[in-house]
């Protein structure tokens, strides 16, 4: 069973989503897969995902209610096979932590997904867009690697 941990900077708006997304499209392939989100901060410890984030997941017929925001700690780097983060700052600042065994990537390669907190009224939408289509892709590459196909 894959373990993965999904992080952006206050762990209640993009990661959250993300967190979500790849357990609905592993459920939909069958794939075992461990996932949780953080943050490099720990400014919303302990909070329920941003309320826009609710929403659009809602909108999608999920839930992310029963999540709660979590700072990254330097254990997520040795517990987890895979840390997906948002950008460019996220992927520095997982980083600079004493080196673990996870792969550090971004969840869409070479692609920093906007933080929607302070943005216009459909961030939350397209940050939704860009993450399903990414869960997506990194379930069936997932799930290619363990029916033993080519990447």
């Amino acid at each position: 069973m894959k373990r993965v941990l999904v992080v952006c900077l206050g762990n209640i708006c993009r990661s959250p989503i993300g967190e979500e997304l790849l357990r609905i499209h592993a459920k939909k392939k069958n794939l075992k897969l461990f996932v949780d989100s953080a943050g490099t901060s720990g400014w919303h410890q302990g909070n329920l995902p941003d309320p826009r984030s609710c929403e659009v997941m809602r909108r999608h017929g999920h839930s992310i209610e029963s999540q709660r925001s979590r700072p990254l700690v330097e254990q997520d780097l040795h517990t987890f096979d895979y840390i997906l983060v948002m950008d460019a700052q996220n992927f520095a600042d997982v980083s600079a932590l004493t080196p673990g065994t996870a792969d550090i990537k971004q969840f869409i390669e070479k692609t920093d997904v906007p933080d929607p907190y302070y943005g216009p009224g459909d961030g939350f939408q397209r940050v939704y867009d860009m993450l399903n289509a990414a869960a997506k892709d990194w379930i069936d590459s997932w799930a290619n690697e363990s029916n033993g196909a080519l990447r």
